[in-house]
């Protein structure tokens, strides 16, 4: 497995990470035998990074992943883990709390479901608009004192929120929707980044399975995607001729669209670790084709043409949510 170093003074990580959100139902009903067959292959495969987050199905994620490591202990495991959504019973997003009492709440509650002693890399799912990010990054800065933490990271905040976070502590990476279908960061963001040292950990590059050909009905129970403008009317139509045309120049180069989005991520930076969220095996073994054969400069440039940027119809979530990102006003 290739390894990539996660900002200046994060851990060696894999050059692809196994993102497990769609293993707790957020894309529709998961399997959880093969669930955890495939965090054991990405295991197998030399994959290192597991990213979850402890709203993934209200915890079921976490303690997924607990099961699939119960009987693989492996030291060599890091574990990215987001904090601060709020969740009602019937599932729905009620907001966020990253006051310094909850992040401490929360850390406790994760490595209870994950049956660790330590999080490799804690960072709040989104900007707390009531707390400043210095109290709670604080928060979290004693957790890693306290040994319960190892890194901290950040998870679609802006350029202004990354700067006031470093001054608190050392942060290795932002956690950012990053690819051929989503490139906003590229202006900004990843510029800062990149002068302050925080690596990026791209989730999205599939866009949620728009990319790949292996797109079903996104309007089934437990689906947000059916509620997603990327997704809908119009703009699905053109957002899958985008995709057509992707395949048949990754086709040229002798790859499938997938393998194309993620080595055009792969290829955008040493700093930049794709996270793939794969949730079968099939799945998972041909993201990892996009390592075993790179693909040439000119290749890259043909994917790029086939879905340049900016051509993907509809935001990537739905407008409330939008409006709360932070890393859309960097």
């Amino acid at each position: 497995m290739q390894m990539r170093q996660l900002g200046k003074t994060g851990p060696k990580v894999s050059a692809i990470g196994l993102g497990c959100m769609g293993m707790s139902g957020m894309y529709g009903p998961s399997d959880r035998a093969e669930s955890l067959a495939t965090i054991h292959a990405a295991l197998d495969a030399g994959i290192n990074l597991l990213d979850t987050g402890d709203f993934y199905g209200m915890g079921h994620n976490e303690l997924l992943i607990a099961e699939a490591l119960r009987d693989r202990p492996d030291d060599n495991v890091l574990l990215s883990v987001k904090f601060g959504a709020q969740r009602g019973p019937d599932g729905a997003w009620i907001g966020y709390d990253a006051r310094p009492q909850a992040v401490k709440t929360a850390c406790a509650y994760s490595l209870q479901r994950l049956g660790v002693d330590h999080i490799d890399i804690y960072r709040p799912a989104r900007l707390d608009p009531a707390v400043p990010i210095e109290e709670t990054i604080g928060a979290v800065a004693d957790l890693v004192k306290a040994g319960y933490v190892r890194h901290i990271g950040l998870s679609e905040v802006g350029v202004e929120t990354i700067r006031r976070a470093v001054a608190v502590h050392p942060i290795v990476d932002l956690q950012i929707e990053y690819g051929l279908a989503t490139r906003s960061l590229e202006d900004a963001i990843l510029p800062a980044c990149r002068e302050l040292g925080v690596g990026i950990t791209a989730y999205g590059v599939l866009s949620r399975g728009l990319i790949g050909g292996h797109l079903q009905a996104v309007d089934g129970p437990g689906d947000f995607r059916g509620f997603t403008p990327r997704f809908q009317g119009e703009n699905l139509q053109k957002n899958l001729a985008l995709t057509e045309a992707l395949a048949a120049a990754a086709k040229a180069s002798g790859l499938t669209a997938a393998q194309a989005a993620i080595a055009w991520v792969l290829s955008q930076g040493e700093d930049i670790v794709p996270l793939v969220g794969a949730r079968r095996r099939d799945r998972l073994a041909e993201a990892l084709g996009a390592l075993e054969a790179p693909a040439r400069a000119d290749a890259l440039a043909a994917f790029e043409a086939a879905m340049p940027k900016g051509a993907v119809a509809g935001a990537r979530y739905p407008a409330p949510q939008m409006a709360s990102l932070d890393s859309e006003r960097a």
